[in-house]
């Protein structure tokens, strides 16, 4: 399973970093599983997971000042290296932060137009927090059962989703989840269906998370 991780300026930082240390772990711990050894090299790995950006840059930086390495630039839906689950934060959607943050980049549309390509390409979405705006941005959502942070659910339902009240939602090629550390719910829930229930159980230990409520389906 290939993950990438959008980045952006104003990202809050547990909406990506959380997610992204789920699936570093995963992707560790499935592929020992796989060769049932308790060690896995790079080459071993189930997959890969990444930071990306829509532009050629060395770092973002997040919402509360954490500076942020990028990995590449977000492949074309059609390119070999194209993701099987695009991560897509959310921060600063309702303080309308104008320089920094989800809000920022909806309006400046470069990122709505990335993600209406990948979802029409068949990729897999998976946002966090007020990620699902920038999907709603795009469209992505409209029709389609969804949540996001609590501050912004009224918009998410003007914008036409179906709202729904978890902490994770699984609209089939759509996932959405609420505020902040539901990103790592969303996270664990991808990684059991992927490669067991074992596998997920290990990372929620290693990382010292219990999983909170029942995943929407």
């Amino acid at each position: 399973m290939n993950v990438d991780v959008l980045l952006y300026d104003g990202f809050d930082e547990l909406d990506g970093i959380g997610p992204y240390e789920v699936f570093d772990y995963a992707l560790d711990y499935a592929a020992e599983s796989d060769a049932g050894t308790d060690e896995a090299t790079s080459d071993d790995r189930a997959g890969r997971v990444r930071y990306v950006a829509l532009d050629d840059r060395e770092e973002v930086t997040a919402s509360h000042g954490t500076r942020v390495g990028v990995d590449g630039t977000l492949p074309d839906p059609a390119a070999d290296d194209a993701p099987d689950l695009l991560v897509v934060p959310g921060g600063g959607w309702t303080a309308r932060d104008e320089a920094a943050s989800a809000w920022a980049e909806a309006q400046k549309g470069d990122v709505p137009r990335a993600l209406v390509a990948h979802h029409e390409a068949g990729t897999r979405i998976a946002s966090v927090c007020t990620g699902s705006m920038l999907l709603a941005e795009a469209g992505v959502t409209d029709g389609r059962r969804a949540v996001t942070h609590a501050s912004a659910v009224d918009e998410l339902r003007e914008s036409g989703a179906e709202i729904v009240d978890a902490r994770v939602v699984d609209d089939g090629d759509l996932l959405t989840a609420g505020g902040v550390t539901s990103g790592l719910d969303l996270a664990l829930y991808v990684v059991e269906r992927e490669f067991g229930e074992a596998v997920a159980d290990r990372v929620a230990t290693v990382i010292e998370h219990e999983r909170r409520y029942a995943v929407a389906e």
